[in-house]
């Protein structure tokens, strides 16, 4: 089973915070079968943008998220 991750990122209202400043011009880099992928697509897409300080790319794990929806699903209403 692959282990899906999603490459995404934008600029931060806050560089110490992770909020974006527009949600609508999040930068979706790609989805990648493993994380070794996926971290060179993020090394790439943040040495783009290594000017400006508010940027920030971001590896969501997909299999992780799935994982905890399968567990809610199994709890009891």
């Amino acid at each position: 089973m692959a282990k899906l991750h999603i490459v995404f990122g934008g600029e931060l209202i806050d560089p110490s915070r992770n909020e974006f400043r527009n949600y609508e011009e999040i930068d979706m880099v790609g989805v990648f079968p493993s994380y070794a992928t996926a971290h060179e697509a993020w090394k790439e897409a943040a040495q783009r943008t290594v000017d400006n300080a508010h940027m920030r790319y971001y590896i969501a794990h997909l299999h992780r998220l799935r994982d905890e929806e399968r567990e809610s699903s199994a709890e009891p209403s």
